[in-house]
């Protein structure tokens, strides 16, 4: 962690604030016509998300953090944590499940973003691509005739999650899925 004044503050930088590490999204420099400047700033939470509104005093004092994201391929899972290997220098590292965002859309060798407080080295949180392509494992099959606008079923997918999908999908299905919104996209191939 470094010490920066608000002189040093820029979209993207990573601060420390009340113990959470945040982004600036925005940021203004004000010169009113009358008392001190200050710098008015949109922060999000790196980890929790939590969106704050936050002015400072031209030339406070604030903690810089250095946060840093690698790609890791996902190894397995055991009782307690996720394993996962780093792409390009091998390094394995457990991982918590509830530090992993949509874990349920993992499946062996999937790849991964961590998140690291670099200045720390502690492990901030994974996440799995927008976007996956899982093989459907379990469906019903669609009744013929039952063409109901915007029908849709429950699928396993082949990482165990399970979402619903349109009545045309059957088991063997290649899908494209929005993992931040745990819904069908596409077909992308069918066997």
């Amino acid at each position: 962690m470094g010490k920066i004044t608000t002189s040093d503050i820029r979209n993207g930088l990573n601060i420390l604030l009340d113990g959470n590490i945040y982004s600036v999204v925005e940021f203004l420099h004000v010169k009113p016509g009358k008392g001190g400047a200050f710098v008015r700033t949109k922060v999000k939470g790196v980890v929790n998300n939590k969106v704050l509104d936050r002015t400072f005093k031209t030339g406070e004092t604030l903690e810089s953090v250095r946060v840093e994201r690698h790609p890791y391929q996902f190894l397995y899972k055991d009782a307690d944590f996720m394993h996962f290997m780093h792409v390009e220098t091998y390094e394995q590292i457990m991982i918590g499940a509830d530090k992993v965002a949509g874990s349920e859309f993992l499946k062996e060798s999937g790849e991964v973003t961590i998140a690291i407080n670099a200045d720390e080295n502690v492990i901030l949180f994974a996440e799995v691509p927008n976007h996956v392509e899982l093989l459907v494992v379990q469906t019903d099959p669609g009744v013929r005739g039952d063409t109901a606008q915007g029908a849709s079923k429950p699928a396993t997918l082949e990482s165990g999650a399970m979402i619903n999908v349109p009545l045309f999908i059957n088991e063997g299905d290649v899908l494209r899925v929005d993992t931040r919104e745990r819904s069908y996209i596409e077909r992308v191939k069918n066997n």
